[in-house]
């Protein structure tokens, strides 16, 4: 009875603990300076993603484009395709020229088409912008998981989810956040499902998972809670308010070589 009102963990410990471990493989792997000194937290906004274009393809483009760019990869030699119309079974193996992750990196215009990276797109999606960002985002963090020098926490069984992460910590946790789950609503046809992503780390971690994000960086709730989805942002002020207290956590992955960086600041 008298601990009826106690505050309990947002998650079990098990997955908020897996969300920890598999940030700092993040860090470990992939270029802990640029994360706390370049990486952005990505808004689903017109100033994130401008222009507008009269095709899918186009559009599919465009997106594309920037999310390369906001994950420090626009020097890899990539295209897009419709799913339809691509199958995914002779990836080539693709040369990156310098460094793995590079935001001032130019991209090689001369590597044929046939040597670049394939990414395939749903056109169905063009009509859900978050969640083809977080698909594009979650299959750029596939290729790029790849390269890492260690193993993922969980193993392979756990890779989708490892990868998922991995494009939260490259900026897009609030496209993760808010596609983890579509409403059907009440009418059929107003609902597609063909339009929405697969979805691994689920909605509330996911939504942890950009907390943790959103205390390294030092954001401000207001500046993240604007853009989620309502039914989320009680669940997100509580989780910050949780992960600050985890001080151990913090302190790992806030250290790189034994040298911490700063916190508490919005250093981008």
């Amino acid at each position: 009875m008298f601990g009826l009102f106690e505050n309990r963990a947002l998650l079990e410990e098990s997955s908020s603990q897996w969300l920890f471990d598999a940030f700092a493989w993040s860090l470990d792997n992939f270029d802990t300076d640029l994360f706390y000194y370049n990486t952005v937290l990505v808004l689903p906004t017109n100033q994130f993603f401008p222009g507008r274009v009269d095709s899918v393809h186009g559009m599919a483009n465009l997106i594309f484009s920037q999310v390369k760019r906001y994950a420090g990869i626009s020097h890899w030699p990539t295209r897009i395709a419709d799913q339809s119309s691509c199958s995914l079974l002779d990836t080539p193996q693709v040369n990156i020229k310098g460094a793995l992750r590079n935001p001032d990196g130019v991209a090689d215009e001369s590597v044929a088409d046939e040597r670049r990276l394939l990414i395939p797109y749903n056109p169905q999606q063009i009509n859900n912008p978050e969640g083809m960002i977080a698909t594009f985002a979650h299959t750029l963090a596939h290729y790029m998981g790849q390269m890492a020098k260690t193993p993922p926490p969980g193993g392979v069984e756990y890779w989708p989810h490892v990868t998922e992460l991995l494009a939260v910590y490259l900026g897009f946790g609030l496209m993760f956040a808010n596609s983890a789950f579509t409403f059907r609503g009440g009418c059929g046809s107003c609902y597609n499902p063909n339009a929405n992503r697969d979805a691994y780390l689920s909605e509330q971690e996911a939504t942890y998972a950009l907390a943790i994000f959103a205390v390294l960086k030092g954001i401000a709730n207001s500046s993240v809670t604007v853009h989620l989805k309502s039914h989320l942002r009680g669940f997100y002020k509580k989780a910050v308010k949780e992960i600050s207290q985890r001080t151990d956590d913090l302190t790992r992955l806030r250290k790189v070589d034994g040298v911490p960086f700063p916190s508490g600041k919005q250093l981008v």
